[in-house]
């Protein structure tokens, strides 16, 4: 384990001379909320940059700036200095317009809420981003994304006709089929149980081998011996990173942390 402030020297083997090989990429973002006395600064100048084809898990106690985080680097929320970029491609100054042409063509999104249209098929759901986008379905695509997830004999069938965890399947699929430059999943496995939980993780998994780029948030250290690489966040900033994790090592950081965060917010002395 390592601690310090990360950037995008150290994290994944990425560097600022290399722009192609990130597929997202914080520089300085500091998010702040409210205003005057009610300002909270919920990220601190954040600076990483995620390599393409790797799987990436966020960690960190509530309050630490996990989802300001995810939804910063995922173009949904606005950084109040600093840029994001999300397949080479700089958020900073892109009209809404632009930024949801870009979250729909580059960005897939992987929920606890499966968020799944209760009217139409798993093969209709997992269509939709070609919908969306206003393109022919790619049916060779939709149909090799539906045997991945192993939804072949239900590709017919409504949510309401499947399990939670064939929900998240259908969620992953839907996310996948466009080939975006990175999903962005937000404690994909929050909601499932643990075999469930085990059989999701092993499809995103598999996902990353195929070159795919995958950010998760999670509070399960389980989910995330899944990843390439644990960073952890303390109050806004990325505090320590693990490499190669397992769920032991991870529990070890994360009680490390927490030990380490209380005293400094009982002594209010930075450590």
């Amino acid at each position: 384990m390592r601690t310090g402030n990360i950037d995008s020297t150290s994290t994944n083997a990425d560097t600022p001379a290399d722009p192609v090989i990130a597929a997202v990429r914080l520089h300085d973002v500091h998010r702040v909320h409210g205003k005057g006395d009610n300002q909270v600064a919920a990220l601190r100048g954040v600076s990483i940059g995620l390599r393409r084809g790797t799987f990436t898990a966020i960690m960190g106690p509530s309050g630490s700036g996990k989802s300001t985080f995810l939804q910063c680097a995922a173009g949904l929320d606005t950084p109040t200095s600093g840029t994001v970029e999300i397949d080479g491609l700089d958020l900073s100054g892109m009209s809404e317009t632009e930024l949801t042409k870009l979250r729909r063509d580059r960005v897939g999104f992987v929920f606890q809420a499966f968020n799944l249209l209760p009217a139409l098929t798993v093969e209709e759901n997992i269509a939709l981003p070609y919908r969306l986008a206003g393109r022919r379905a790619d049916r060779a695509r939709i149909a090799e994304m539906i045997d991945r997830v192993g939804l072949a004999e239900r590709r017919n069938h409504l949510p309401s006709e499947l399990s939670g965890g064939q929900q998240q399947r259908v969620a992953i699929a839907r996310a996948l089929v466009t080939a975006p430059a990175v999903i962005f999943a937000d404690e994909p496995t929050g909601a499932l149980d643990t075999q469930t939980t085990l059989e999701v993780l092993q499809l995103l998994r598999e996902s990353v081998r195929t070159g795919q780029t995958i950010v998760m948030v999670t509070h399960d250290p389980v989910a995330a011996s899944y990843a390439d690489v644990v960073l952890f966040l303390g109050d806004g900033a990325f505090v320590a990173e693990l490499r190669h994790p397992t769920a032991e090592k991870i529990v070890e950081c994360v009680t490390h942390l927490g030990t380490r965060e209380t005293r400094r917010r009982a002594t209010g002395v930075a450590h």
